[in-house]
């Protein structure tokens, strides 16, 4: 069966997560609807990263196999016709060709989360649901050199949600940076894979440095502890976006 490569885009405020759910709007179900509705075909998609409810998207990628051979322009255009007509906050940012060894899940070699805070006094107009507004001044250069603590292999359980279903807590982590530009401070994480809620928690332990309440320190100890209960608070999802899948 041909298969295809999606490369998407949504805005998590609207969706209970990727992954679909019974009674919930997840985004996987508002592509599987699309599709059905130009090719007749009830298919399931697999998705690079299961993004929470909440969590945004600039470059998931996800891949379909369907029946019959498409161009991939009508397939991008079919796609965002209907979702468009569902009235859905998703869109098909290009379609490709694969063939049936591509794998969106499996075949990923990195994943590349951004989180965004907003860290002014005034709350966020423009930018409400897809920002963690943070009004206390935030150091940034003391969080990034703290970030530097978590690079590598290590037993992430501190910064791993409960529910978290991997195997093992044992990651590595590639990249940490926090950056500052006026207002908004942008957090980007890198590694093969991530374990549930790792990003969210690991930002709230590195906000916990930014107002003065840990140090570079703390937050190693914390790692080093392997308990969950030595986590920072976990930053809410909507300042957290997918951001591209490496292959």
């Amino acid at each position: 069966m041909p298969r295809y490569r999606l490369d998407i885009e949504y805005d998590g405020r609207f969706y209970a997560g990727w992954q679909r759910q019974a009674d919930l709007p997840t985004v996987q179900e508002a592509i599987e609807k699309a599709i059905l509705a130009f090719t007749g075909e009830a298919v399931t998609i697999r998705g690079a990263g299961r993004t929470d409810a909440g969590v945004h998207a600039t470059g998931q990628v996800a891949h379909v196999d369907l029946s019959r051979e498409w161009q991939t322009d009508k397939v991008q255009g079919a796609l965002n016709a209907h979702l468009s007509l569902a009235g859905e906050h998703v869109a098909a940012l290009a379609v490709t060709a694969v063939g049936e060894d591509f794998d969106a899940r499996f075949s990923a070699r990195a994943r590349h989360y951004l989180y965004v805070i907003l860290n002014r006094r005034a709350p966020a107009a423009l930018l409400r649901g897809n920002v963690w507004h943070v009004p206390k001044r935030l150091d940034t250069e003391a969080m990034h050199a703290a970030a530097q603590r978590l690079l590598g292999k290590h037993d992430f359980t501190t910064f791993r949600s409960v529910q978290c279903q991997s195997d093992s807590p044992v990651k590595t982590l590639d990249r940490l940076d926090v950056t500052r530009a006026g207002d908004l401070i942008e957090v980007r994480a890198s590694a093969r894979s991530f374990l549930h809620n790792q990003v969210r928690s690991m930002v709230g332990s590195l906000k916990r440095v930014g107002d003065g309440g840990w140090s570079a320190d703390d937050l190693e100890a914390a790692l080093k502890a392997a308990d969950r209960s030595r986590c920072g608070q976990v930053a809410p999802a909507d300042g957290l976006y997918l951001v591209k899948v490496d292959y």
